[in-house]
């Protein structure tokens, strides 16, 4: 069995402020950075070959953390913004909730849940799938075949994205799928790299 390791950073500052982040490089909270060590004590007797990260802070961050904690700082690290939170367009820095009372709520579900509504400006799920999907099977499909053992700090919806497919999860079930921060998931593949189990520990 080959194991990969889907990690959400640690909660982010703009999380705490309720604040639509998206592509802006904004730091973990204090709770952030205690669910991120919090990861890597779950994760201490997991050993990784490799690891991918998208290049914001956050995300960069929860794994310097896991590796930290479970000793494993030397293993090769790919950066690509493929991995990126997807980009919430004219969105972004706007607390949740207000922006809910200016367009509604159902408006808002949409544009943070639906897969193909973008908010203004924005990426939709459909379109951060567009650039997960390729990056997944030219960069990190292939070390699973090779039997490597991954672990990949990302992002709620970039992580979404990659459970969509994985699980073969339909637009409507996408709506519903939450993953929460700095809780890692595991997911076990066969011999022919396919999806066998997946758990959170």
């Amino acid at each position: 069995m080959t194991t990969l390791v889907l990690l959400r950073h640690g909660e982010s500052q703009w999380n705490l402020e309720n604040r639509f982040t998206g592509w802006i490089d904004v730091p973990l909270s204090e709770k952030g950075v205690e669910e991120a060590k919090s990861a890597g004590e779950k994760l201490k007797g997991y050993t990784f070959d490799h690891a991918f990260t998208s290049v914001l802070k956050r995300a960069k961050d929860t794994l310097d953390i896991v590796l930290d904690i479970t000793g494993q700082k030397n293993i090769p690290i790919d950066y690509n913004q493929a991995l990126n939170e997807r980009h919430y367009g004219d969105l972004q820095g706007l607390n949740k909730a207000e922006t809910a009372k200016k367009y509604g709520d159902a408006q808002v579900k949409l544009w943070r849940r639906s897969f193909d509504v973008q908010p203004p400006n924005g990426e939709s799920l459909k379109n951060t799938l567009e650039r997960v999907l390729p990056y997944w099977e030219s960069k990190i499909l292939p070390c699973v075949k090779k039997g490597e053992r991954l672990i990949i700090s990302a992002h709620g919806n970039s992580l979404r994205s990659l459970v969509m497919h994985l699980d073969n999860l339909s637009k409507e079930a996408v709506l519903e799928l939450n993953i929460p921060t700095g809780v890692p998931l595991v997911y076990e593949f066969d011999g022919d790299a396919r999806p066998v189990s997946h758990r959170y520990l």
